[in-house]
């Protein structure tokens, strides 16, 4: 599905300027075990930047899938909430944020027991 190839090739275009960012803007301004927690958020939102793409090919092939459908969107949902958080953690050192973490966490990890099951059934 072409809007899954869209948003995760956003995603993956934020993470690079996010690491960028991060890198060069928040080095010397931020504790540095939160420089060490952006680069985490900025890790996992490409890694999930990738499956959102993988999803759009695979989604290119049978677009009906109810499973890759749904593991795209908890990615999406995974990225803003895990990555989201750990962002706004790190800039603003409000610890609070870290129970919204795991929260997207799960999301990731049901985005990819969504994609097993479909590679099961159909590959």
């Amino acid at each position: 599905m072409k809007l899954f190839i869209i948003i995760g090739a956003i995603n993956a275009f934020l993470s690079v300027a996010f690491g960028a960012f991060g890198a060069h803007g928040l080095e010397g301004r931020v504790e540095p075990k939160y420089l060490e927690t952006w680069q985490t958020a900025v890790q996992y939102q490409m890694f999930h930047a990738v499956g959102l793409l993988i999803i759009g090919v695979l989604l290119s092939k049978i677009p009906d899938s109810s499973l890759l459908t749904w593991s795209g969107w908890l990615m999406l949902f995974g990225i803003i909430l895990f990555s989201g958080s750990l962002y706004v953690l790190s800039v603003t050192g409000i610890s609070v944020l870290g129970a919204i973490t795991p929260i997207g966490g799960v999301g990731f990890l049901v985005a990819w027991v969504l994609m097993i099951i479909y590679a099961v059934k159909h590959l």
